[in-house]
């Protein structure tokens, strides 16, 4: 009796402990399943609303990276280009669009300047969209034509100096990035500069070329060509480092102008609501694009520095941006559009 008394003890614990091994199995088998898969995206072709024409810095930065993205994840991803109205048109594309990540907003330094250049938009850039990554930032060229006296940022400060008002300033449309570093360089060198805003960069172009204007402040896309042809000399970028492409060319920091300092940028966002691992995705494989090899030499080539970010440093970017040229814009009286 006592040892059949053993077995029967045995038995007991064995099918208790039969048991837990099945349960703990299911525990595993339900964690897996609640464990976040990587979403099945995209399976669709994805677009991109750019607020500018074809032709310009933000364009092709776009057009480079959905030539790679399009290879690297076998979906398309289409560049639609939206121009007017301040870059609204874009936005409002998009927030018209499911918050699925089919739909990418153009978003950089100049949706961080009209949130102060207009009295009124229909949405807000920090709480109706959510960054996903920074694609390429950009210097701002301080240029003078080839027939200029002006050798330096120092010549031309101090020309201004002893010639109140004489100098002009040429630059495209009021609240553009471009015209905003005019005005920004004028406030911190304190010389009485004449700033003259032009619709078109070609009109810009003519102008410096014509010497209606003394200084022109634009990107490299905009001037490439007469750099090339030796009609236009670069007297100074605004970048933090050197120009890859102008590497005997100084900084305005370098210059003797420490607070001068602007780097133009763009990246994309989605619709806020969007998933957060749909978001993942796609700053994964834009910074997986961002990285190869053949889209650093074009983005080199075109004078953009291709470099992606998290979406937090996205953030941070645009609030800082949108604090900074909101006092650029109010010190210079421009009013509201």
């Amino acid at each position: 009796m006592p040892a059949r008394s053993r077995n029967a003890n045995v038995r007991q614990w064995r099918v208790p402990a039969a048991v837990a091994a099945v349960v703990m199995a299911g525990f595993g088998l339900a964690a897996c399943s609640q464990a976040p898969a990587a979403p099945n995206f995209p399976t669709k072709p994805v677009r991109i609303l750019i607020p500018y024409g074809p032709g310009g810095v933000g364009d092709l930065t776009m057009r480079v990276l959905a030539q790679k993205l399009s290879e690297n994840v076998k979906q398309n991803f289409v560049i639609e280009n939206r121009p007017g109205a301040g870059g609204q048109l874009a936005m409002n594309g998009v927030l018209s669009s499911p918050s699925d990540g089919y739909t990418l907003a153009h978003i950089g330094n100049g949706q961080a300047i009209a949130k102060s250049l207009f009295k009124k938009l229909p949405y807000d850039v920090l709480k109706d969209f959510a960054p996903v990554s920074v694609v390429a930032k950009f210097a701002v060229l301080i240029t003078v034509s080839r027939q200029s006296p002006y050798r330096s940022l120092n010549d031309v400060v101090e020309a201004a100096r002893k010639n109140p008002g004489k100098l002009n300033l040429g630059a495209i449309t009021p609240g553009s990035t471009q015209n905003l570093s005019a005005h920004l360089f004028k406030q911190i060198t304190g010389a009485d500069f004449t700033i003259v805003p032009y619709r078109t960069t070609p009109d810009l172009v003519t102008a410096l070329l014509r010497g209606d204007v003394d200084v022109g402040f634009d990107y490299y896309a905009g001037f490439e060509s007469q750099i090339e042809d030796r009609k236009f000399r670069v007297i100074a970028t605004s970048g933090e480092t050197r120009d890859p492409l102008f590497k005997d060319v100084p900084t305005a920091v370098e210059s003797g102008f420490p607070q001068y300092v602007v780097t133009s940028w763009n990246g994309l966002a989605v619709r806020a609501g969007t998933p957060a691992d749909v978001v993942t995705v796609l700053n994964t494989e834009i910074n997986r694009a961002l990285a190869a090899p053949e889209v650093q030499d074009k983005s080199t080539r075109l004078g953009m520095e291709s470099r992606g970010s998290t979406p937090d440093e996205m953030r941070e970017r645009l609030t800082r941006d949108i604090d900074r040229w909101r006092d650029v814009i109010e010190k210079a009286g421009i009013p509201k559009q």
